[in-house]
């Protein structure tokens, strides 16, 4: 398939361009550098020059491929709200060039949005459209797609990582070196589900193969690491010392992250691994963490 791919050069669409390719899919990756566009031409992929502000621009591009993946996403913390209501303006548009055709569409979500309650695992088939968070967005405007008739599915990802970067995580390192200790929140036992990023590549590509209209499925190796098992390891790499802040002094040792650092999220994949005969099989996120380059 020509699949039309948003964010191809951010951390897990690069790790989806070379999953795509080995396949015998063509890639239309989508960026806005001359860096970027460099190097996926000297990867074999067929550059659209596009942005997250401009949706009709990325609704032209998509019109001209079989298929499309959506990775892209501003992930500006201190504007999270406008940047989830950002993703549903893209959504729409990319929905817009497949119209009137069954074109598959995988965009892309969090598996907290999955869990049924604070702290209850993540399953694929729970749905809650009045989640507080503001990444409801994302899926409420894959919903409305799927009612228009768009062949619309969703990749939830939990905390992605490899040796370099870590989602939610990757912030928590630089907080620590400025704080000079590695923390977590009371007792630290609340978890992030994992998942390492090869392993979401390769679900990326089995989603969009699948073509499953409103399926949902969860980029999930670990169920749940407890944080303070994630602090024990950055404070082993960066030779400082894991504490527990209390909660009521979060915001002042985490700044934006505090919203996230005491948050309990684990997620399950059963019914993904079920559906895609898909397997992780990477490395764990701690091990990873033990082995982050620059530690």
């Amino acid at each position: 398939m020509r699949i039309f791919l948003t964010g191809a050069t951010g951390f897990i669409g690069s790790a989806i361009v070379p999953e795509l390719l080995q396949a015998g899919h063509q890639v239309i990756g989508v960026t806005r550098s001359d860096a970027g566009a460099e190097a996926l031409a000297a990867a074999g992929v067929e550059v659209y020059r596009g942005t997250l502000e401009d949706p009709e621009g990325l609704r032209d591009g998509a019109a001209e491929a079989e298929a499309v993946i959506h990775t892209a996403f501003d992930h500006d913390f201190s504007r999270f709200a406008e940047n989830c209501e950002k993703d549903r303006r893209v959504i729409a548009a990319l929905g817009q060039a497949l119209a009137g055709s069954d074109r598959p569409l995988v965009i892309t979500s969090g598996t907290g949005m999955g869990a049924p309650g604070h702290g209850q695992l993540a399953v694929e088939d729970v749905f809650n459209p009045s989640h507080p968070n503001p990444r409801v967005a994302t899926e409420l405007a894959g919903n409305a797609l799927l009612e228009a008739g768009i062949n619309v599915s969703v990749m939830r990802l939990p905390q992605v990582h490899n040796t370099v970067k870590q989602g939610l995580i990757s912030p928590l390192i630089e907080i620590a070196r400025q704080k000079g200790v590695s923390a977590y929140v009371g007792e630290g036992r609340n978890r992030f589900a994992a998942g390492h990023l090869l392993d979401v590549a390769r679900l990326y590509r089995l989603a969009v193969e699948k073509r499953q209209p409103g399926a949902r499925y969860h980029a999930v190796g670990e169920e749940g690491v407890e944080v303070r098992a994630i602090a024990e390891a950055l404070g082993r790499g960066l030779n400082l010392p894991a504490v527990s802040i209390a909660p009521e002094k979060a915001a002042e040792h985490f700044g934006w992250m505090a919203m996230f650092a005491p948050m309990d999220l684990p997620a399950s994949s059963t019914l993904t691994q079920a559906r895609l005969g898909w397997r992780p099989t990477g490395p764990t996120l701690i091990a990873d963490l033990d082995a982050m380059r620059g530690n």
